[in-house]
């Protein structure tokens, strides 16, 4: 099944909270929602007193994620919150409260819309630096927030270079917080699967063979296949079905079975993308990515990153079905002849 969805509630809903933005989704006939943490700044406070005793899920007002006791992050939503607790909060959480997101997976479930997250799109686990730490609690809360909602995925970028760090060095950070992550997310016994995504700058880590060269060195890691990326920074390498083909094949088998990705329109200069822009646009033609497609047959999610959203989402879905159309309609041309041939003993 190909599902296609938009990158953030689409433009068009009415209202703008994630459920009202999941029944939309549905109602456009589409099958796919990542939302988007754009401000995913956490800070810590003390609970009130009617907060003691309670679980994360039970507190009803203000978007706390995490406890934190003695210092440590107690991740386990069921713990009751003791009285020398700090609670983290989100002052721009996805929903009003944590105990939404439950809720809210169920009626994505009910409505099957797959469910993913994209973190910030600045993340830095490089450096080693205070930004670091933060960048990890951006991932960590993700993960959180998907796992209450039963969803699919998390996904992220890593980090990039600078000029007083050699390049080693940030990779071998790099490796060494996403192991740590990877202990710390199945330590917890978290559903939702952990997804880097290829980038589309030479001075951000992310190449295609970089990502899958970490899936490959770190259990439960999965590529995120963003084709605008890819092609920008291969300065255009994905315009015939067979180049599609490749990198679908390539991602296939760390991708437990759900192929997740996400397509736009772009425009780049010297392996470098300079901005998304509509799927009409430019050398990357979604009609290849979609015979790829059908020929590959995978479970798969195509996200429209572009700067229409759900109305590019559609018109992926569009393509993609006009194109199964003709090759049906064509294989059962040829079925027809053969068998006419046969019967008259040609």
């Amino acid at each position: 099944m190909i599902r296609f969805g938009p990158a953030g509630i689409p433009l068009s809903c009415k209202g703008r909270t994630l459920q009202d933005g999941i029944e939309d989704v549905h109602n456009l006939s589409l099958s796919a929602l990542e939302i988007q943490m754009v401000r995913a700044g956490a800070y810590t406070r003390c609970p009130d007193d009617e907060e003691v005793g309670l679980t994360i899920p039970e507190i009803e007002e203000g978007f706390v994620v995490e406890i934190l006791r003695d210092g440590e992050p107690i991740s386990d939503p069921s713990e009751p919150i003791e009285e020398d607790d700090d609670l983290v909060y989100m002052p721009s959480g996805i929903a009003d409260t944590f105990g939404e997101l439950y809720t809210i997976g169920e009626v994505s479930k009910r409505l099957d819309v797959n469910m993913s997250i994209h973190t910030p799109y600045y993340m830095d686990l490089g450096s080693n630096t205070e930004l670091t730490e933060v960048c990890l609690n951006s991932i960590r809360h993700a993960a959180l927030m998907m796992n209450a909602m039963d969803g699919d995925i998390v996904v992220t970028s890593l980090g990039l270079y600078d000029d007083k760090t050699p390049a080693e060095d940030i990779e071998n950070n790099i490796y060494e917080n996403v192991a740590m992550l990877m202990d710390w997310w199945q330590g917890n016994g978290l559903t939702p699967r952990l997804g880097v995504e290829v980038t589309g700058q030479q001075d951000v880590f992310g190449s295609l063979d970089q990502v899958l060269d970490l899936c490959d060195a770190i259990e439960g890691v999965t590529p995120v296949l963003n084709f605008s990326h890819h092609h920008s920074r291969t300065n255009g390498s994905l315009l015939e079905v067979d180049d599609f083909l490749d990198v679908l094949e390539q991602v296939e088998r760390y991708s437990n079975g759900q192929i997740h990705t996400a397509f736009a329109g772009v425009d780049y200069v010297d392996g470098n993308e300079r901005r998304l822009t509509p799927i009409k646009r430019g050398d990357l033609k979604f009609e290849a990515m979609a015979e790829a497609l059908i020929e590959m047959k995978p479970n798969a999610t195509v996200i429209s990153t572009s700067p229409l959203l759900e109305h590019d989402a559609m018109y992926m879905r569009i393509i993609h079905e006009r194109v199964l159309s003709k090759k049906v309609a064509k294989e059962l041309k040829e079925r027809k002849k053969l068998e006419a041939m046969a019967s008259t003993g040609e």
